[in-house]
């Protein structure tokens, strides 16, 4: 009787033991459980990830700047070594993208284990997250990513940014760590330095200055040639000056992730930007430059290689963008870095920030993938410092040294290639980040790319006192308001920048302001705005 009960005790221990093992190779999935054959192989933390070789297999988008095929790139042969996971990349060109990914996502056939840097707007994020074609992330970043989790406890605004009305994530994001200011202006003011000399004035601090500058370019021979084509204002689209100047009227307070809404500091609620007083007064400045004949006059239409070719020449008085180094082939000292201008109601910020959490579609694991666990270990490496290192830096010796100040910087061969190469041609051979919206946090530094030239951090510096304090992610929507909010969104937003423009030339009269806003508030206005509260309430509930 005792040996039959101590065998009824092992058999049912076994049982037990063998539902405990099912049950831990399970991952929910939109309601349902798939089997995870990752758990039982997954190292304790850190690499290798798992202690036998597996492989994944990943659809990801190319640029024409990027490496023609991942497949043996440097940065994944490495991390594959580390690892002990091997991916196949399925690479898929710039142009046709969408349709390709469109089609592979709704063809109902067997779908790669995950999806990177695929440009994923967020409402599909949404409804294939729904349907269970993407997996639900929640649990396996919990369990799993200990580096975003990390992210998320000292920055709630990711977790939040990436968290979707139903309450769930999909997606990994690509974030700019907070401290890397340079990343995260955007293309940002510019004066050229011997005109500024010349004319015996400094860089602008005011509106008012601004404008006497500008005008003293168009009054002076500058050139030398009696020419007259100096430009006192020129950039490859209006929206660069639109977005600088508008935190000289308080507007934009709260990032470039929200063109339209920001909060008005009056009422502390949401204020549509392209109805408020103040953005007719800043238009009507940017009016008066232009029909002085102060910006470029083919500023609406101008060919980027145009604007390019102007700057090279030297006939910009001042331009707004990301690096005039790089664009015109300057030295670092022919234009001096500008500020926030100061307003006429005494606002100087500088609005045209990005969030920390610069988009949400840098990596989606599918329902067919059999190592969901795995998966996300491999991609939250990206979130670590060792793993950034490696992405945007390569290996120690083969593409990068280090500095005698503890920096880095990559080696001859890559900045100053025998072959001829530019340095984008030369590091696709080794690294991928010139593909853009990889999952990871970009970091200053590891980052070797403009942002991190001497001229960009001092403009970072310099604006360092105008910042707007707080920045939003872009909000996430529910499928019903996402539906509505295309709909709406295209009218409005449509007509808003062809209107800013027409009024900016004067092809529009400023008497025509409260029409402007009627037909705007006939677009459906307040059910636009009434979308963008719900969003933002979620957004600060999160």
């Amino acid at each position: 009787m005792k040996l039959k009960k101590i065998q009824a005790i092992a058999v049912l221990l076994s049982f037990l033991l063998l539902l405990s093992a099912c049950n831990k190779q399970k991952t929910e999935v939109a309601g349902n459980e798939i089997k995870d054959l990752s758990l039982d192989i997954l190292t304790e933390s850190g690499l290798p990830i798992v202690e036998e070789p597996i492989t994944l297999n990943m659809f990801v988008k190319r640029r024409p700047a990027a490496a023609d095929d991942w497949n043996d790139v440097l940065v994944f042969n490495k991390y594959e070594e580390l690892s002990n996971i091997e991916v196949k990349w399925e690479m898929t060109p710039q142009d046709g993208l969408e349709e390709k990914r469109n089609l592979l996502l709704s063809s109902g056939g067997k779908l790669p284990d995950a999806l990177h840097s695929a440009e994923i707007p967020n409402i599909d994020i949404l409804k294939y997250g729904e349907q269970g074609t993407f997996i639900r992330l929640n649990d396996l970043i919990e369990e799993h990513a200990p580096n975003l989790t990390k992210l998320f406890e000292e920055n709630p605004e990711i977790k939040k940014g990436l968290t979707f009305p139903d309450g769930n994530i999909y997606s990994f994001p690509l974030i700019a760590s907070e401290d890397f200011t340079s990343y995260r202006m955007g293309a940002r003011p510019w004066f050229k330095r011997e005109w500024l000399d010349a004319l015996d004035m400094k860089v602008p601090e005011t509106l008012d200055e601004f404008y006497q500058y500008l005008k003293a370019v168009k009054e002076t021979d500058l050139l030398g040639d009696g020419s007259n084509r100096e430009v006192p204002f020129g950039a490859n689209s209006m929206d660069h000056l639109v977005n600088w100047l508008k935190g000289s009227f308080g507007l934009g307070n709260r990032g470039t992730a929200h063109p339209y809404i920001d909060m008005d500091p009056k009422e502390e609620k949401l204020r549509f930007i392209p109805t408020s007083p103040e953005y007719k007064e800043m238009l009507e400045y940017i009016n008066k430059l232009y029909s002085e004949n102060l910006i470029e006059e083919n500023i609406f239409t101008i060919e980027h290689n145009n604007y390019l070719a102007n700057g090279s020449e030297g006939l910009y008085g001042s331009t707004i963008y990301w690096s005039t180094e790089s664009a015109f082939g300057v030295g670092e000292d022919d234009y001096d870095s500008g500020i926030a201008l100061k307003g006429p109601n005494g606002n100087q910020l500088y609005s045209n920030v990005y969030p920390t959490l610069s988009g949400i579609q840098g990596f989606v694991i599918t329902k067919d993938n059999q190592y969901p666990a795995a998966t996300v270990r491999w991609v939250d490496h990206f979130f670590s410092d060792e793993g950034a290192k490696l992405y945007y830096l390569g290996v120690e010796g083969e593409t990068y040294e280090q500095t005698p100040d503890g920096g880095y910087k990559f080696l001859d061969e890559i900045t100053d290639n025998p072959d001829g190469l530019t340095m984008s041609q030369a590091i696709s051979k080794y690294l991928t980040y010139p593909n853009g919206g990889a999952p990871g946090i970009i970091k200053k530094e590891f980052f070797q790319g403009t942002e991190n030239l001497p001229a960009l951090i001092e403009a970072a510096d310099k604006n360092e006192p105008f910042l707007i304090q707080e920045t939003w992610p872009a909000f996430t929507f529910s499928s019903e308001e996402s539906k509505k909010m295309a709909s709406l969104a295209a009218d409005i937003e449509k007509y808003v920048e062809e209107m800013r423009d027409k009024f900016i030339s004067g092809s529009v009269s400023f008497s025509e302001w409260d029409k402007y806003v009627k037909t705007i508030e006939d677009m459906r206005l307040s059910e636009y705005m009434d979308i963008q509260e719900e969003a933002y309430k979620r957004y600060k509930n999160n």
